[in-house]
């Protein structure tokens, strides 16, 4: 499994350097300013109604059940069941594309109240230009289940590329547009049908690609569809309290909802390129351990899985914690991104990096209920979190201003994980061991040596690196980052020789 993992996490990895690349690229034309949030907000739209209907609540529904069909009833069954969730998707997708488009100037005025209105102008603009996205990216995810269900994953994973390199060209020729946010939300559309084409031809070379069938009612969609409410609901509850933070960010002052989308960027990197690509392995994998009645064996490789991305995350959490300006400033602060834009974004990535240790994990947690078929406990866990998180979003947006959104954010995914791990214990769904403890107790020992470092050799380092000047920023990150992984690498693998751990293959 951590050869699947490190594949998946391979490819994600790739696909987060060329979104930081293009996120550079877009800092430096469009700054933290109006056009930035108006774009930000077109972004949003369609990845808001993405991840409710598609990604982790399309899995959980789709996976179990095309993968039990293709293990009990052959290959040629489980395509007909597919056939006809692609069918059904394509024709609902559409329905709300058109009814979208009619109606965007509402939906903007729902998602960002508070725009100017010259700001409110642009965003239905840009909406307009990257709603359709949506249908091309719901088509792309179901195509992606297809082959994760058949241990195929490197498509899947490569696709989101597509969207940093169309963004990055489409904004290199900016000027021939009437804003950079114009070209960035062409880039967005573009780069939807050049995902869709890439996992089609993955599909199409194994014999996987769906075609149009009658989407009629049977067992198997009767199960599919008994899953996905549930899961849909779950996966709604993070959406809208993301909902709220660029509701409530839109009635900040002008760049709130910027500095939200750059220090959002670099949350996700870790939580894409080990988070998520380890719950994409675990899911079919636990889901094939349970059903073959091997209960020890999910369990083990649960608490594997975990550890492992707790591994490899925990040092980002560790730097954003300790060193959040520098890390903004270093990576961002160039062109029309000023010093002012850089530290308020820095406060946005350690309020989020108090919560990226539960984010990072939830789904490898949530992966003991899927893979039983159970997505009614995840809804309720997820709803319990989320409702924290947008009750304190609103309490913390007075006294911190737009990093209390992210800090709720970070409080309310403590929670979620939280629950679900009691409830998965409890049920026997989950059995940390005796090694998980001890992994634990290794990256505790490690990410504190870590911080250590970046605390006390940030000083010392940066007046060192003085005669760089405007580079000095990118000097000190790069050498703290360096000596930093030297530092974490060495004291972990000692903890765990000590402790009598090593990495096995599951």
């Amino acid at each position: 499994m951590f050869k699947k993992i490190l594949s998946v996490g391979g490819w994600t990895l790739v696909s987060r350097i060329t979104g930081f690349v293009r996120d550079v690229v877009m800092a430096a034309i469009m700054g933290a300013g109006p056009i930035t949030d108006a774009f930000v907000v077109a972004f949003r739209l369609p990845n808001h109604f993405r991840a409710i209907f598609g990604e982790g609540a399309f899995n959980a529904a789709f996976v179990p059940t095309y993968g039990r069909v293709n293990e009990t009833e052959g290959a040629a069954r489980a395509a007909a069941f597919a056939n006809r969730v692609y069918t059904l998707m394509l024709a609902v997708q559409a329905l709300l594309l058109l009814v979208a488009l009619a109606a965007m100037p509402a939906f903007v005025s729902v998602l960002a109240p508070g725009l100017r209105p010259e700001t409110f102008e642009l965003a239905v603009t840009l909406t307009r230009i990257t709603f359709p996205y949506l249908l091309l990216i719901t088509l792309v995810t179901l195509i992606s289940a297809v082959l994760n269900a058949r241990d195929r994953f490197w498509a899947a994973a490569a696709a989101p590329i597509l969207l940093n390199l169309s963004m990055i060209a489409m904004l290199a020729v900016a000027w021939l547009f009437p804003t950079a946010g114009h070209a960035a939300a062409l880039g967005v559309l573009l780069s939807g049908a050049l995902q869709l084409g890439l996992v089609w031809w993955d599909a199409a070379r194994a014999g996987l690609a769906p075609r149009l069938a009658n989407p009629r009612g049977d067992p198997e969609m009767g199960g599919f569809f008994k899953r996905l409410g549930p899961a849909v609901i779950g996966s709604a509850g993070i959406q809208i309290a993301m909902f709220a933070d660029t509701i409530i960010g839109s009635l900040l002052p002008t760049g709130a909802l910027s500095s939200l989308y750059y220090a959002e960027r670099l949350y996700q990197l870790p939580l894409g390129v080990v988070g998520i690509a380890a719950g994409t392995v675990l899911l079919p994998t636990m889901s094939r351990l349970v059903a073959a009645g091997d209960p020890a064996g999910a369990h083990a490789a649960q608490n594997r899985a975990v550890g492992f991305t707790l591994a490899l995350a925990a040092p980002c959490a560790v730097a954003f914690l300790v060193l959040p300006d520098l890390v903004m400033a270093a990576l961002f602060q160039r062109g029309a991104f000023d010093a002012a834009a850089a530290a308020r974004s820095g406060e946005v990535l350690a309020a989020y990096a108090v919560g990226l240790p539960a984010a990072v994990i939830i789904r490898s947690v949530t992966a003991s209920f899927y893979a039983r078929g159970d997505t009614t406990t995840p809804l309720w866990a997820s709803l319990a979190g989320y409702g924290v998180n947008v009750a304190l979003k609103l309490v913390l947006i007075g006294p911190f201003g737009v990093a209390g959104l992210a800090l709720a954010t970070s409080v309310g995914a403590w929670i979620n994980v939280g629950v679900l791990w009691f409830l998965a214990v409890r049920r026997d769904f989950a059995a940390p061991s005796r090694a998980l403890a001890k992994t634990l107790a290794g990256i505790g020992l490690s990410c504190a040596l870590l911080a250590a470092l970046a605390a006390f050799g940030r000083a010392p380092v940066a007046t060192a690196l003085t005669p760089l000047g405007p580079l000095r920023d990118i000097g000190t990150l790069g050498a703290l980052g360096l000596a930093g992984l030297l530092l974490y690498g060495a004291a972990l693998a000692l903890c765990l020789r000590l402790f009598g751990l090593r990495l096995r293959r599951i």
